[in-house]
């Protein structure tokens, strides 16, 4: 190559690093103009609509969509000049500003809504009733009243009430599936027939109703497995307990109430007791609520069923406990707590890669248990159990429940691991009384 080309290749050169070099600042400018336009617009935007926000938020959906057409027809007229389009955009126009008329006017509720009762089972009935006083030192006309009851709404048409006077409704609430119901909060509701435009106001907070689950009543020590009442015997060495294991040679700092003076006169040498550490009873419930380990929806409230019964006999005898899935732990200080908490239980996603990781992550933090139960759906295979109990020491009972919808009961032992197999929530007593003997 020769040097006139060489020297022409480097001017080209240098003129695209140039150019690309400018193209480059030119865009960062831009970018940075952006950015200072949007923080000084931004706070703009935002006090215009805190302003006007209010009053665009009556308008309805099909409130936006007359004027929409409203303002097509005019554009149409004005374009055509048909006079037909120009009275239809007066009428469509007309409407939202006539409407204003049915918003004018101050409401003074006092709003009272209680649910009796406010724990039921599933099937169980439950009435609400819903209390409105006129706080106000005016009459007010008649006004609409919504209530939103779980995923329903209740409308009440409310008559017109005198200054104090207090009107009731009643209502009821579905609690043929288990849930926590949220009643409320009450809505009063102004606007126009058509229902263009809608002004609500919303009075008192909303009530739980906590639908829980279908449960049996278990025999004392349900679990079957914590039968000494001064706690579980591991296999760990301490200086002091209640259980006896050993003696051996006195080493100084040893507690001298310890020593077996008759061994120790006996063989001339001091020798002092050792015993196996005692842990009080501590029960962990494994409940996976993976959306994928159960068949049907019956099947899965089974196993909340399941869960939730043997966890409130374990509670009612006094034993410490604690129940976890994968949405955390389950509240477990009374059985009203605990049951109050297995109606916010819900099918999950795979929040964790494995079963295995779910239940180590869940359990890191308790304390170490005599007991451990894992309750899993007809998804759940042998595999699955054993990874979960493969976290936890040979001194700790096991015992897994499975649950299969309709499927014969059977108590089998697996490689140290009980497992019970339950299709129907009256096997369970049956099952636990067997698994005590």
């Amino acid at each position: 190559m020769s040097a006139s080309s060489t020297a022409s290749f480097d001017a080209r050169g240098t003129r695209a690093t140039r150019f690309a070099g400018g193209v480059t600042r030119a865009s960062a400018s831009a970018r940075r103009l952006l950015t200072a336009i949007g923080a000084i617009v931004t706070p703009v935007v935002r006090l215009i609509w805190r302003g006007i926000g209010p009053v665009l938020n009556v308008v309805t959906g099909l409130g936006w969509l007359v004027v929409a057409l409203g303002m097509l027809s005019l554009v149409l007229s004005l374009i055509f000049g048909w006079q037909e389009f120009m009275y239809l955009a007066t009428v469509l126009l007309a409407a939202p500003l006539v409407s204003t008329l049915f918003l004018v006017g101050r409401s003074s509720f006092g709003v009272f809504i209680e649910l009796n009762p406010r724990r039921v089972v599933v099937g169980d009935r439950a009435m609400g009733r819903m209390v409105v006083t006129n706080t106000g030192e005016r009459a007010l006309p008649p006004t609409r009243m919504e209530l939103p009851v779980g995923r329903g709404l209740a409308e009440f048409q409310l008559p017109g009430m005198k200054a104090g006077e207090e009107h009731e409704e009643l209502f009821a609430v579905p609690t043929h599936k288990r849930a926590v119901i949220v009643a409320g909060p009450a809505e009063s509701v102004r606007g126009d027939q058509l229902g263009l435009l809608r002004r609500a106001q919303k009075w008192a907070d909303p009530v739980d109703l906590f639908v829980h689950p279908r449960t049996v009543r278990l025999a004392p020590s349900a679990a079957g497995l914590v039968r000494d009442l001064e706690g579980q015997v591991s296999k760990k060495i301490t200086n002091n307990d209640i259980a006896f294991h050993a003696l051996r040679p006195y080493v100084p700092g040893d507690d001298r109430r310890y020593v077996h003076w008759r061994t120790s006169a006996r063989i001339g040498q001091l020798m002092v007791r050792q015993f196996e550490e005692t842990r009080r009873s501590q029960v962990t419930m494994i409940h996976a609520s993976r959306s994928e380990l159960y068949a049907t929806e019956d099947e899965f409230e089974l196993a909340i069923s399941v869960t939730a019964s043997i966890a409130a006999q374990i509670i009612r005898d006094g034993t410490q406990m604690n129940v976890v899935s994968e949405s955390g732990m389950w509240r477990t200080q009374t059985v009203t707590s605990m049951m109050d908490a297995s109606c916010r239980i819900e099918p999950s996603g795979r929040e964790f890669s494995t079963l295995r990781e779910f239940a180590r992550e869940r359990t890191r933090r308790l304390p170490a248990p005599s007991v451990v139960m894992i309750v899993g759906g007809s998804g759940m295979t042998i595999a699955d159990f054993r990874s979960i109990q493969s976290l936890f020491g040979q001194d700790t009972s096991q015992v897994g429940f499975r649950v299969v919808h309709g499927s014969e009961p059977k108590i089998s032992v697996v490689a140290g691991l009980t497992m019970i197999t339950i299709g129907d929530l009256a096997d369970l007593p049956p099952l636990i009384r067997g698994l005590g003997r």
